[in-house]
């Protein structure tokens, strides 16, 4: 019996964006570094060069030392040639930055700003703040690329739309990438809040770990999971949200999202809180609890010690199920110091498998206040700097 070869499919033919990918890390290169690298004729590589100048994402940077003739000249990539918007919205905060491509901060505001205002107060709060922050850096719509956000809530990221989020009433299916979009006219990028901290930490800190949870210990608790070194979402964006597992023996702690024993109900900034006042100490959000523990009070160092054993406990089976190599706990209560980090680290190293903590760091957050807005700025960079989309505009 003759079995008939089919034909392979025709390889696709690597364009201008996959070879602009290898000059994303900054480093001068070439033309015959390119070539060598990709294979690629030298003609070929020249060509798309002068694409990628021509579009201002690669500028010339000097020229290398010649054997003999011209000296040839280097290339590298140009991330003040564009700017993106960085939008964090957390649950009593707003900030937004202005980045170029390689998310360097150009420009940053702050407000408070109670997400449970709603979608149109709040997203009235970023148009007027972007278009303030381009007009104050001199940068003009059509050198503003895309926008990225992130809110403390489940995201449907494919359509950039709230689902179901228990602490911002009035959001559930609210269209932020369309009403951001249609007015900054640029692509716009949404994600939970704690995903794009996990981006931000991930890109900025430790690109080197491909298997990372960070964990947000603030009003609420959440987590972000790098996995393989990417980010992972789950079916609908509600993977990582541990703040809403419930804890051994806090079956009787009502949960803002309706149920019992949450993590977030037991462990938060407002339970710690509760948990002061009960023992005569009056204190209200976690900037206090901040100031109390590093002022040295006993009561609330204890108190976030027990915080860090109950977030603990959780993060013991997340170990047991996803083995990351680091845990990097962030948010505002882990500005409070160790005491948070030692009752997480004695559970779980106490209770996770040896063979899943034997190499498994418990860390703080290095980029701290930053990792939100720089999570932000990599969600909407990566979508205008793939390939395909280099490709798709340089067509």
């Amino acid at each position: 019996m003759v079995i008939e070869q089919l034909p392979k499919p025709a390889s696709r033919q690597p364009g201008p964006g996959e070879l602009f990918q290898l000059l994303r890390d900054g480093a001068p290169r070439t033309r015959a570094e390119l070539a060598s690298v990709t294979g690629q004729a030298r003609s070929t590589v020249a060509t798309r060069i002068d694409m990628l100048m021509a579009a201002g994402l690669i500028v010339t940077v000097g020229e290398a030392h010649s054997t003999g003739g011209r000296p040839p000249a280097v290339f590298a990539f140009s991330p003040e040639s564009r700017v993106v918007l960085a939008v964090d919205l957390g649950a009593t905060h707003a900030r937004m930055a202005l980045t170029d491509l390689a998310s360097n901060i150009i420009a940053d505001s702050e407000d408070k700003l109670p997400i449970d205002l709603g979608p149109d107060a709040v997203l009235a709060w970023v148009c007027t703040k972007g278009d303030e922050m381009l007009a104050a850096s001199n940068r003009g719509r059509r050198e503003l690329v895309s926008v990225g956000v992130g809110l403390p809530g489940p995201v449907e990221f494919s359509s950039g739309r709230p689902i179901n989020p228990p602490i911002m009433p009035g959001w559930d299916d609210a269209d932020v990438a369309g009403r951001l979009g249609a007015h900054f006219d640029a692509p716009v990028l949404v994600d939970n809040d704690v995903n794009i901290m996990a981006l931000g930490e991930h890109r900025s800190e430790w690109p080197e770990v491909s298997d990372l949870l960070f964990v947000k210990v603030a009003t609420g608790i959440g987590s972000g999971i790098i996995a393989d070194g990417s980010l992972r979402r789950g079916a609908r964006g509600a993977a990582g949200d541990i703040g809403h597992i419930a804890v051994p023996g806090a079956e009787s702690i009502p949960c803002r999202c309706g149920n019992l024993g949450c993590l977030e109900a037991v462990a938060g900034s407002d339970a710690i809180a509760r948990r002061l006042r009960e023992g005569g100490i009056e204190v209200a959000g976690s900037g206090q609890i901040v100031a109390l523990v590093r002022s040295g009070d006993l009561s609330a160092a204890r108190a976030l010690r027990q915080a860090g054993r109950d977030v603990g406990t959780v993060l013991a089976a997340c170990v047991s199920m996803l083995n990351p190599s680091m845990i990097v706990i962030g948010g505002s209560i882990a500005e409070a110091g160790e005491q948070l980090m030692a009752g997480i680290r004695e559970v779980v190293y106490s209770r996770s498998l040896p063979l899943a903590t034997q190499h498994l760091r418990v860390v703080a957050s290095r980029a701290r206040g930053d990792a939100a807005i720089l999570g932000a700025s990599a969600l909407a960079i990566d979508h205008v700097l793939s390939a395909d989309a280099i490709d798709a505009a340089l067509a």
